[in-house]
């Protein structure tokens, strides 16, 4: 994986990171959805980039996508891996498959605006 590209992913979890620690200052602004659904959004984001992070770079990002995806629906269906509480909400699916389409726009739109 290029450098530039993995700087790029890291950077992008840490804006994850960094909404997901901060949603409570975005309830002033988006309410109560903001507790509620910020959180997935920003989790699945993370994560997407993470497992861009340790996945081969020929993969296809569709792939990296499906990886991301089972990984944080699994948290949701097991109670947060029986480490974790986790409360549960159907539009925490939808919340997770918006932050992984967020991160996959992020990661096109790069790859658009900075060719190899």
């Amino acid at each position: 994986m290029n450098a530039r590209i993995r700087l790029r992913d890291l950077l992008l979890v840490l804006v994850g990171v960094a909404s997901l620690l901060s949603k409570r200052w975005f309830t002033e602004y988006l309410g109560e959805l903001a507790l509620s659904y910020l959180g997935n959004l920003s989790a699945s984001f993370a994560v997407y980039f993470i497992v861009s992070i340790g996945t081969p770079p020929k993969l296809n990002r569709f792939l990296v996508v499906v990886i991301a995806l089972l990984i944080v629906e699994l948290f949701e269906l097991t109670d947060g891996f029986g480490i974790m509480t986790n409360v549960y909400d159907l539009f925490d699916y939808l919340a997770n498959a918006l932050g992984y389409w967020l991160g996959l726009l992020c990661g096109c739109g790069y790859r658009s605006f900075h060719p190899k």
